[in-house]
């Protein structure tokens, strides 16, 4: 069995061309082949020549990847209002919350934190405050929900109160104080602490 040992270099077919003396004496092909031949420097922006760039020079390379930001072809028949909505909103007319507070939940049990602090010193202005504040960093959070509740209660905001006593009950049915904010929520005998705070609410 014979093995074919030639390699490239041997095939004379493959060997490239003697240069061509006559190539140095001709300028012009001087130039094309140091057009040719490879700039092996380090790029410098004081050497960049805008006339050798791309037309598409300070595009995206990623159009692929862009995302239509156009409204649907519908959206006006579909959404009349919706302008109007946006321009309200711009300009703060709506009436609605404009401050927002991003998801915390460090700063939401710093603040119930500073809350339990007023609330054992008996300034329950100062302990609702805490606690609101620790549901605008994490809202439906059952903890603060229950310590408002009874700061309320404690400050005779009796609506306000059976409000976050239903809430702790929405989101915690059978958590640890549920027996207690059922007792002090009732919707048909309303708050114990119409009849006469009985000593029963969670605080």
């Amino acid at each position: 069995m014979s093995r074919d040992t030639t390699f490239p270099e041997d095939d004379p077919a493959a060997k490239p061309a003697p240069p061509n003396d006559s190539a140095k004496d001709d300028p012009a092909k001087n130039d094309a082949a140091k057009k040719r031949a490879p700039n092996l420097e380090p790029p410098r922006s004081d050497r960049v020549r805008v006339d050798e760039l791309n037309p598409g020079v300070g595009e995206s390379s990623s159009k692929d990847t862009q995302i239509d930001l156009s409204p649907p072809a519908n959206d006006a028949k579909v959404h009349p209002q919706s302008s109007a909505a946006v321009a309200e909103a711009e300009a703060g007319l709506s009436g609605g919350i404009t401050e927002l507070h991003s998801w915390d939940p460090h700063k939401a049990a710093k603040s119930v934190e500073v809350g339990d602090f007023y609330f054992k010193r008996k300034n329950y202005r100062a302990a609702e405050d805490r606690y609101r504040e620790a549901l605008r960093y994490k809202d439906n959070d059952a903890i603060a929900t229950i310590r408002l509740a009874v700061c309320l209660e404690k400050l005779g905001i009796l609506d306000d109160a059976r409000a976050e006593y239903e809430s702790y009950l929405k989101i915690l049915p059978h958590g640890p104080q549920a027996a207690e904010a059922q007792k002090c929520y009732d919707p048909f005998g309303g708050m114990s602490g119409e009849a006469g705070h009985t000593g029963r609410c969670p605080g």
